[in-house]
């Protein structure tokens, strides 16, 4: 059946929401929210499954250890903070 429907700003807002998180169509989605409010079907529609291209190379030169970065950090901040000091001394 085809019909027009005015929708509020709130439920439109609700409804794209929904659509983007199923990835389904305008069609789709409302019938389903209409279903599941009127008592039809349940609310537990599958999603479709997430694909992923695999993992990326990270790109570090040879080298570099990446555990060690926060160690690097550190005594960036100490050294930092000694040069603040010996500022403040002068």
């Amino acid at each position: 059946m085809r019909t027009t429907v005015s929708l509020d700003a709130d439920v439109e807002r609700l409804l794209k929401d929904a659509m983007h998180q199923s990835r389904q169509s305008f069609k789709e989605t409302l019938n389903r929210a209409i279903r599941t409010a009127l008592g039809g079907e349940a609310a537990t529609a599958e999603r479709p499954p997430v694909r992923g291209n695999g993992a990326a190379p990270l790109g570090l030169r040879a080298g570099i250890d990446a555990t060690s970065f926060n160690k690097l950090a550190d005594e960036l901040e100490a050294e930092a903070f000694l040069d603040q000091q010996q500022r403040h001394r002068s």
